[in-house]
């Protein structure tokens, strides 16, 4: 009997796997073409020769309510010459980003029909890692100065939590995170459960447009982190269920177990200097995963249904 389960365990494995495979080859004939326009290149080298004919190129890069003399006298700061000089010296070759965005933009396609491959433009922009991409129907920007590694020197005075998504391969991470928000539907959140949902569904999306990166790249965690969280994942949940947050309307749930943060706060010493941040984000990714196993329901059906439905209809079980 024994053999027989194992047997059967690895029959469904390998059906499953390779329906996958066929899914992704599906997806890979599609194949759309994402062009990377080197903004952050032309910019550096602006005179008051070249700049009225870039501007023309790019009106949306350049607000009109500053005069010329400001982007001239801007790509000439100091700071701003040694940024540009870092982002080039890093992204001398931008051939992995350009076809880890094909397949993001492949997935969507498939996913989304209505989909339209956007202009992908790069900049910098001072830093600014709050606002590392930006998307429109038509146009993608990327702020590459917020992609130069962890452990670059720009980085020094930001928390170490932060800074450890400022690398090159989360770029279509982002893209990924910000297309999530285009087409996921919810009413604004007044419960704990609302928002452990509304990061779910996002985490899911994910899965879907990405599956390229690993479940740890996907949340934004070390593969450590994401070990934590799988073998911890019943006790998290037990102390949700016990302390009856679920249902509870108390803001501060946000900031501890929701928003980035170094640790999760459960209040017990022993458990949150070892913990991840956002583990509420992780606990609604595991409960929107049950509910789509558990449901023959298309991703963009799922990505407006009401968080009740789906964690009613989950079925959802922590991992012991």
């Amino acid at each position: 009997m024994k053999y027989a389960v194992i047997f059967l365990i690895a029959m469904l494995t390998a059906f499953s796997c390779k329906n996958e495979n066929r899914l992704e080859n599906e997806i890979a004939k599609i194949n759309l073409d994402a062009k990377i326009e080197r903004f952050d290149l032309l910019f550096a080298e602006i005179d008051n020769t070249n700049l009225p004919k870039l501007k023309q190129a790019y009106p949306f890069m350049f607000s009109e309510e500053y005069p010329d003399s400001f982007w001239i006298e801007k790509v000439q700061d100091t700071f701003q010459r040694l940024l540009s000089k870092e982002v080039e010296k890093t992204f001398l070759s931008i051939n992995e980003t350009e076809l880890d965005i094909e397949s993001l933009f492949n997935h969507l396609k498939y996913y989304f029909p209505e989909f339209r491959t956007p202009r992908i433009i790069t900049t910098t922009s001072d830093v600014d890692y709050r606002s590392r991409v930006i998307v429109t129907d038509t146009i993608v920007v990327i702020a590459l100065d917020n992609y130069l590694g962890s452990s670059h020197e720009f980085y020094e005075n930001i928390p170490k939590y932060l800074r450890e998504d400022l690398k090159k391969g989360q770029i279509v991470v982002d893209l990924a995170s910000e297309y999530a928000k285009k087409y996921i539907y919810q009413a604004p959140s007044k419960m704990f459960l609302d928002e452990l949902i509304y990061f779910g569904k996002e985490l899911y999306f994910k899965d879907a447009v990405i599956p390229f990166k690993s479940e740890a790249e996907r949340i934004g965690y070390t593969k450590e982190q994401l070990d934590w969280a799988l073998a911890n994942e019943s006790y998290i949940w037990r102390y949700f269920v016990e302390r009856e947050l679920l249902y509870s309307t108390d803001a501060k749930l946000a900031g501890r177990f929701i928003s980035p943060a170094p640790f999760s706060k459960f209040y017990l010493e022993d458990i949150d200097t070892d913990s991840p941040g956002r583990l509420g984000q992780y606990i609604g990714w595991q409960i929107v995963r049950a509910y789509m196993e558990q449901n023959e329901v298309p991703l963009k059906d799922m990505l407006i249904k009401s968080p009740e439905e789906i964690f009613n209809n989950s079925k959802f079980k922590p991992r012991k």
